[in-house]
């Protein structure tokens, strides 16, 4: 073989397992093999495994304290996070015995990758510091270090395990075709060739873990307990009225410098909260209405207390209740002086359709006794058909008349409605006996700016048959 062949076939022998080199140089009598399949002997190392994630670290307990003026030390670290787990050493080949005077190439076998670092675990928080403090100069004695925790370092990849080499890179085999001393008798010589198995990647390092936030400042200007925030309640109107309720809101404010207020070299978060008021404000609810109070003392109210308006209620969706608001110094006083349930206002009842022509009347019954505070308007579609509409449907009504009903034409008395349908303007032919009608009559009851519709349908025939 050509000198030239054995460098070229050396170079490409070194870069990668997959590669097929070119032929060589060699004589005009030789072959090249080097597209042949190739064969592996020996076993590729295994992969390693990754290296652990280190535990993250605790926070520090919050703390809560009055401020008198002593010195103190406050430790509110959050704990550190544990280093990650190195990955671990890919495994190394196992070199069998390279095959020898094969008609094909070889690859030898390759090392295992190493195992990837494991993440640091993250700092813990530090303590979040709520203190109590009227006076701010007596923070100045108090050093506090809230700072996180620093996070875990980050586990170092694994080795790669080591490759096999090939003990013999190349080799060539003759074979000939025909027989010696005859003209067609010719002899090639194949190459062949061994490439060396690589070595495993290099684990990649794992992730640094986080540092832990730092604690946070609460400050509270006030000697007492803080009472927690009751901005809005859900109260029975009877728990109202025998005691009142009381709501409150705490109104924060978020300052910078929150280090600066303690003792030199204090670390905690820069942003803090404060406390800058806390509102006050009574509600009491005063029963004027004529109605039995027992009767609305389960239903539930829903009050608010809002910064310029004082407490607002929100009564049940199911009552229409007069009352009015007033605020005095700080207390807001809600006075009702009526109360209806709201379904007292759709139950009104056909009675009866009496007369004829112009005296034509029709009376409805408040079941609920309420029309002395409910105002009531009515509206009428007047239809007639020749059928008898008491005992069958009928579909062949034809609409003579619609409109509001005037309030003059209405006649309230108690409970009772007169409803004057024989003065509206239909034509007296439509008002005669024996034909049957159908009064279809729409209610609409207001009290207190709450309205309510009520649809009637009477279906009669005028007077005796003819």
């Amino acid at each position: 073989m050509h000198l030239l062949s054995k460098i070229v076939l050396s170079s490409l022998f070194f870069t990668s397992s997959l590669v097929i080199p070119f032929p060589s140089f060699s004589e005009s009598c030789a072959g090249a093999a080097w597209g042949a399949e190739i064969k592996t002997f020996g076993q590729n190392g295994t992969n390693a495994q990754n290296g652990s994630s280190g535990q993250a670290g605790d926070n520090s307990e919050n703390l809560t304290i009055f401020a008198d003026g002593s010195p103190l030390t406050l430790n509110l670290v959050g704990e550190n996070g544990q280093p990650g787990e190195n990955g671990k050493s890919g495994e190394n080949a196992q070199c069998d015995n390279q095959p020898v005077g094969v008609k094909y190439n070889l690859q030898a076998p390759s090392g295992g990758n190493g195992g990837i670092g494991g993440n640091g675990g993250d700092g813990g928080n530090g303590g979040s510091l709520t203190i109590y403090a009227t006076n701010l100069s007596e923070l100045r004695q108090i050093y506090v270090n809230a700072a996180g925790g620093k996070g875990g370092q980050a586990g170092q990849g694994g080795d790669g395990g080591d490759g096999c080499n090939c003990t013999e890179p190349y080799w060539t085999l003759e074979t000939c075709r025909g027989n010696p001393g005859d003209a067609d008798y010719r002899c090639t010589t194949l190459e062949f060739r061994c490439q060396d198995g690589r070595k495993g990647s290099k684990g990649a390092t794992g992730v640094l873990g986080r540092e832990g936030l730092p604690g946070k400042l609460t400050l509270i200007n006030l000697d007492k307990p803080l009472e927690p925030d009751k901005p809005a309640a859900t109260v029975t109107m009877g728990n109202l009225k025998d005691k009142g309720y009381l709501l409150s809101k705490n109104i924060w404010e978020t300052r910078n410098g929150a280090s600066g207020l303690f003792a030199p070299g204090s670390l905690i978060e820069d942003q803090y909260l404060a406390l800058v008021q806390r509102l006050e404000r009574s509600f009491l609810l005063i029963w004027n209405a004529p109605q039995p109070f027992n009767k609305f003392a389960e239903q539930q109210v829903t009050l608010k207390y809002e910064n310029d308006q004082g407490i607002t209620v929100d009564p049940p969706q199911d009552l229409w209740i007069e009352a009015t608001t007033q605020q005095r110094n700080n207390i807001t006083q809600f006075i009702v002086y009526n109360a209806i349930p709201r379904a007292d206002a759709t139950r009104l009842e056909s009675q009866k359709l009496s007369g004829k022509g112009t005296d034509m009347k029709l009376t409805l019954i408040d079941k609920a006794d309420q029309s002395n505070l409910i105002a009531t308007k009515f509206k009428i579609a007047y239809s007639i058909t020749r059928s008898d509409p008491r005992f069958r449907p009928v579909s062949d009504y034809s609409t003579k008349y619609e409109g509001e009903i005037p309030e003059d034409l209405v006649v309230l008395d108690g409970n009772k409605f007169t409803i004057n349908v024989g003065k509206l303007p239909i034509d007296p032919n439509y008002l005669r006996s024996g034909l049957g009608v159908e009064i279809k009559l729409v209610a609409t009851r207001t009290f207190a700016g709450y309205t309510a519709e009520q649809t009637l349908t009477v279906t009669d025939v005028i007077g005796p048959f003819q």
